[in-house]
């Protein structure tokens, strides 16, 4: 019988572990982890028959096919595979391999930033058309356990790690929000960063790209009739804005006589330029599902934005407080900058090898003052010398759980009525917390702790 190695014990291992034992396939799973979640894990795994190898990684005997859950190829365990002439694919190519006799169609999305809110608002497109219809993947949903569901339609979120490892994917339409550097101690270089995401496209029923960004125009220039949208008036075959309208001159039935009002402004939350392009690209991918313009507009209405994501938090001596922990990358924090006229800017954390000067230069005349944090806040602190001259920068050092009660308090003090402090830190987090989620929740916690004491 042949054997398949899982490469990890997390939710998406576990996930594809459990698809293929229920297939009465041999399955090994290897963890390096030895901790109370992975021995939970494995004791549930091994009740359906899986082998669960925990200690140092090496790569079974007589594997035949290794399925990784977003590792690097430069890992050890996958180099071997692909030395050795394993077969190696990722748990979205599996999936997609194991959909029943009549699948539903996958509405496919990617990019840098923003990824999570369009596939989300897509879902609740789909859902006010009547469909069946789920989040599934990089969104948290395994989508092994997905395929086996009744649903009319998967709104499928993919990183560039997921499409790495996937080849044969075919989505009904396929949407690349953005492309920005990041991740690139994992891909190894921008260029295969950029042809990761592009994979989306190669099999693609519908093309949908940013005509803002050049990059996303060239991953999609060998797709005749590939549809754009833009913040700018549509042309024909994009979607766009006219004034404060949300417009489809692309799946209407003249593109050059016709256009179709989709949504207004005020029906995106919260209202920002790179929400309305996520809710652009959400438009599209509906509208190449064939969902009406009126359940467009209720999807946005309908739709409730994840935690950490523009959130407004307080208000507190007319200085708002909004946490955009989400903003792990120079990309998504300069969205959130852009998104305020005047800005105490709270950053820092691991910038994993991104460079932060573009940023912080295009910034520059709406920062009012900065507070860095974080294992590479001195990278951004050079930034904001060369750049920002004249912006006073306070410097927090420091691990413990208190440091963001300074950070606040300190970002208070270079605040004035009328300016916003913003959490938008342009690094990961795992420097000094378990997740973004933990980051946006001590700044949260932070901010509340000063408006109870004003």
């Amino acid at each position: 019988m042949s054997l398949t190695c899982v490469a990890g014990l997390g939710v998406s291992g576990t996930a594809v572990a459990r698809a293929l034992a229920g297939r009465g396939e041999r399955v090994v799973v290897v963890e390096s982890g030895g901790g109370e979640r992975q021995l939970a894990a494995a004791a549930e795994l091994s009740g359906r028959g899986v082998e669960v190898r925990l200690g140092p990684l090496s790569l079974p005997e007589g594997t035949t096919r290794l399925v990784t859950t977003g590792w690097a190829p430069h890992h050890p365990l996958i180099a071997a595979a692909l030395s050795a002439g394993v077969e190696v694919i990722g748990e979205v190519e599996l999936a997609w391999r194991l959909r029943p006799a009549e699948p539903a169609p996958w509405l496919a999305l990617t990019g840098t930033n923003g990824k999570t809110t369009a596939v989300r608002m897509l879902t609740a497109m789909l859902t006010a058309a009547g469909h069946k219809a789920a989040a599934v993947g990089n969104v948290g949903v395994p989508v092994v356990e997905a395929v086996r569901e009744p649903y009319d339609v998967l709104a499928v979120e993919l990183s560039s790690f997921q499409l790495h490892w996937s080849a044969t994917l075919a989505p009904h339409a396929a949407a690349v929000l953005n492309v920005a550097p990041d991740h690139l101690d994992w891909h190894g270089s921008m260029d295969a960063y950029a042809a990761a995401k592009g994979r989306v496209f190669e099999r693609a029923g519908t093309v949908i790209y940013n005509a803002d960004d050049p990059e996303c125009a060239r991953l999609a220039g060998p797709y005749p009739g590939a549809v754009g949208f833009t913040l700018r008036v549509p042309k024909p075959g994009q979607v766009g804005l006219v004034e404060d309208l949300l417009v489809d001159r692309a799946f209407v039935g003249d593109p050059v006589e016709a256009a179709e009002e989709l949504a207004t402004l005020a029906d995106v939350r919260p209202l920002a330029p790179h929400n309305v392009a996520n809710a652009l690209a959400a438009a599209a991918l509906a509208r190449a599902f064939g969902v009406p313009a009126e359940a467009v507009r209720q999807g946005l209405r309908d739709f409730t934005p994840d935690p950490h994501r523009l959130a407004h938090v307080a208000r507190v001596a007319e200085v708002d407080y909004v946490d955009d922990s989400k903003a792990t990358n120079p990309h998504a924090a300069a969205a959130a900058l852009a998104s305020y006229p005047s800005i105490v800017w709270v950053a820092g954390g691991q910038l994993k090898g991104a460079d932060v000067a573009d940023l912080v230069s295009q910034a520059a005349p709406r920062l009012r003052g900065a507070v860095l944090l974080g294992a590479d806040r001195a990278r951004i602190a050079e930034a904001l010398a060369r750049h920002a001259p004249n912006v006073p920068v306070v410097d927090i050092e420091g691990q413990d759980t208190g440091v963001m009660d300074r950070v606040v308090t300190e970002a208070s003090r270079l605040a004035s009525p009328g300016d916003t402090v913003l959490l938008a830190p342009a690094g990961a987090s795992l420097d000094m917390f378990p997740g973004y989620p933990a980051r946006g929740e001590a700044f949260a916690r932070a901010v509340r702790a000063l408006e109870a004491g004003t």
